[in-house]
């Protein structure tokens, strides 16, 4: 049997926010993951940013060691905050990130399209996966989504598949607590969507920031990546 933990066999371990900013982060962090035997994990990436060449050669790098490249919006940067729904959004959840809640469908369909276009431009792996910031996919009906480039679209709650249009629920974790306001509420959700997969058997998504190991959460996201790989091997 594998020496993996029913929970590790069963999770899907994200990093976000894949930035020429934030690389090093991302580096520490999957040089953790893979000390404690977690393999291949989704890259976020946020494609329109100044990249350097040396910063797409490791990208490049990363998707030859079994990590699989995602789309993660263009600038990860709202231009502005468009209505009531989305100003409640910004303060409760994505503050100025969550660029689809500004655009109406003819430009959240741009931006989507313009993230797929830019993989291929720079060599890299067509990423299958694009996951909007914040999860906020906005205002795009999911019939559209058919004739996008990515196959497959996460948002808060799961999962959509663009050909189907059907919708997947697939409880998620996250550890990105970076005020004591925010400790509570992520540990309360953390544990229900750690007990809906355990109860359930289903898939956990794990959400990882580049900075979490230095919020408030770290030693929880520590001991939730130990559990995904680090387990004995079973009789």
């Amino acid at each position: 049997m594998s020496s993996r933990s029913a929970l590790g066999d069963r999770a899907v371990v994200s990093i976000h926010d894949v930035m020429p900013g934030s690389m090093d982060r991302v580096a520490e962090m999957l040089a953790l993951l893979d000390g404690h035997g977690v393999g291949g994990v989704d890259l976020l990436v946020v494609p329109g940013l100044d990249w350097r060449p040396d910063q797409i050669a490791r990208l490049q790098a990363w998707a030859k060691a079994g990590h699989r490249l995602a789309g993660h919006g263009w600038t990860h940067k709202a231009p502005r905050i468009n209505g009531p729904w989305h100003r409640l959004h910004s303060l409760l959840i994505s503050r100025d990130v969550a660029e689809h809640l500004a655009l109406d469908a003819d430009g959240i369909a741009d931006l989507v399209t313009r993230c797929h276009a830019w993989f291929s431009a720079h060599d890299l792996p067509s990423p299958e996966l694009y996951v909007p910031p914040a999860w906020a996919l906005g205002a795009i009906p999911r019939a559209r989504l058919r004739a996008l480039p990515f196959r497959r679209y996460e948002v808060f709650s799961g999962l959509i598949d663009a050909d189907s249009g059907r919708w997947r629920l697939v409880p998620m974790v996250g550890f990105e607590a970076d005020t004591l306001v925010r400790v509570g509420p992520v540990r309360v959700w953390n544990a229900m969507n750690l007990g809906h997969a355990a109860f359930w058997k289903t898939p956990l998504r794990v959400a990882i920031h580049p900075h979490d190991l230095s919020y408030r959460l770290a030693g929880d996201l520590r001991r939730l990546i130990a559990r995904l790989g680090d387990q004995p091997q079973a009789a």
